[in-house]
């Protein structure tokens, strides 16, 4: 048996970077893409393959499935939160916002999810956030984080019947460089909602993405896992 390739967008820091750990530990090829692979750890650059794209720019969307279209499990992390308000908001963040974080995954799980479906099936795990559920300070990126969620659940509905198995993990806090842009009495508020008092660490979010990519019965297709520790019960 071939062994079989993930692609992990946004994968060499956080929660893309203990994906692209875990799944390597499952005997993956694994093709990690940033926009700066300069913050890339020595130690994941050496068992990877990097490809050094800004999906923010979308023409970069289909230059990479044309060089890398040979895929099996496709994880759409890459993500930015800018963490400030609408009044801060210009065209230009705007737009940056809505294409890394919803119209590039949208068009990879459409296009990957076809290619899939012609080698016989496949997986897609989206990265959303508890930003999806509920109300946020950055307006934008908790509906770019709601879309992605609504994306999940229509392209479960389209590429299913091809044998492709599309869900979601939205984590609440995650103990990585994010954490920084969000205000320190609104993190201590966010600690304390959840059961042990604690945010989640980046292997936690990782192990509930690799369950769906590999393990997790097919049965499972267009679901979100939420991640957040009873911070937010639904």
């Amino acid at each position: 048996m071939s062994t079989k390739t993930a692609l992990v967008t946004g994968g060499v820091r956080g929660i893309g970077l203990a994906i692209a750990e875990m799944l390597l530990t499952r005997a993956m090829n694994v093709v990690v893409v940033t926009h700066d692979a300069k913050g890339t750890p020595s130690t994941l650059a050496k068992e990877v393959e990097i490809v050094e794209l800004d999906l923010s720019v979308l023409s970069n969307v289909e230059e990479l499935v044309q060089r890398k279209p040979n895929i099996d499990v496709l994880v759409n992390n890459a993500g930015h939160m800018n963490g400030f308000g609408l009044d801060q908001y210009d065209d230009v963040r705007r737009n940056h916002i809505f294409n890394l974080n919803l119209i590039a995954p949208v068009h990879l799980m459409w296009r990957y999810g076809n290619l899939m479906a012609g080698k016989g099936g496949g997986r897609i795990v989206n990265n959303t956030s508890i930003a999806a559920h509920i109300g946020h300070p950055d307006t934008w990126y908790g509906a770019t984080k709601s879309g992605l969620l609504n994306a999940t659940k229509s392209l479960a509905r389209a590429l299913g019947p091809k044998g492709i198995v599309v869900n979601a993990v939205a984590a609440g806090p995650t103990d990585t460089d994010m954490l920084l842009k969000i205000p320190e009495a609104r993190k201590a508020a966010m600690k304390s909602a959840s059961i042990l008092g604690r945010f989640a660490n980046a292997e936690e979010v990782a192990g509930a993405v690799a369950w769906l990519a590999l393990d997790a019965p097919a049965y499972i297709n267009g679901i979100c896992i939420d991640v957040n520790n009873g911070s937010f019960m639904r």
